[in-house]
């Protein structure tokens, strides 16, 4: 069957994406990340990995919702996380924003806190085809990546020198397998690639045979 729904300008995967900017800051500034789920789309996955055999992952917007951006997201009030570069590929809808996670806590020289190493995120976008959505361009899945050891290694400093709130501290005993969203890698509901990545759709180098 041919796909006949209109391919994404770049224009158009902009201004989506200058959209996800500004709602990333409404977010911010109200602590309440939970805003930004009407910009995925209702089948929409979203993943990312704290070890080998810890992964999050979350499938449709009500999981998103209440699990990406609500429970991993609690208690990191004050937090911002600014672009500092943004790639976007209109061939494959793809965007690639890169970010650093700062804590709008400050340490006794005035220095802010922040979580070193490049973290970023990796986003497919559709144009929706259906539903209430239909004819939107929405987030199809999202991939984020960040430095373990130094997120560790941040947040430990902010307690050892007695500056995290207790939002913060609660939000720290959020761990392990138990937590909604926490998987083994073999029992993820979604795949650690983007699905359409991992089934092959866009190989650049074959694998040596």
């Amino acid at each position: 069957m041919t796909d006949l729904t209109p391919p994404l300008t770049r224009a158009e995967i902009e201004e989506f994406w200058e959209s996800w900017l500004a709602i990333n800051r409404e977010a911010e500034r109200t602590g309440d990340w939970r805003v930004m789920a009407e910009w995925f789309a209702e089948d929409a996955n979203y993943g990312w990995m704290y070890s080998h055999d810890e992964h999050f992952m979350a499938v449709g917007r009500d999981q998103i919702r209440d699990w990406a951006i609500g429970i991993e997201m609690d208690g990191l009030d004050g937090w911002h996380y600014d672009y500092v570069c943004t790639v976007i590929d209109e061939q494959k809808s793809m965007i690639v924003g890169f970010w650093k996670q700062r804590s709008g806590i400050l340490d006794d020289s005035g220095e802010e806190y922040e979580i070193l190493g490049i973290g970023g995120s990796w986003f497919g976008v559709e144009r929706q085809t259906a539903g209430a959505d239909a004819g939107q361009i929405k987030i199809a899945w999202q991939r984020d990546w960040f430095d373990m050891p130094s997120t560790a290694h941040t947040f430990l400093s902010i307690i050892e020198a007695g500056k995290a709130p207790d939002t913060l501290l609660k939000r720290m005993s959020v761990t392990g397998h138990d937590v909604p969203g926490h998987y083994r890698r073999k029992d993820l509901p979604s795949t650690v690639w983007p699905p359409p990545v991992e089934a092959g759709k866009y190989v650049t180098q074959e694998p040596v045979s």
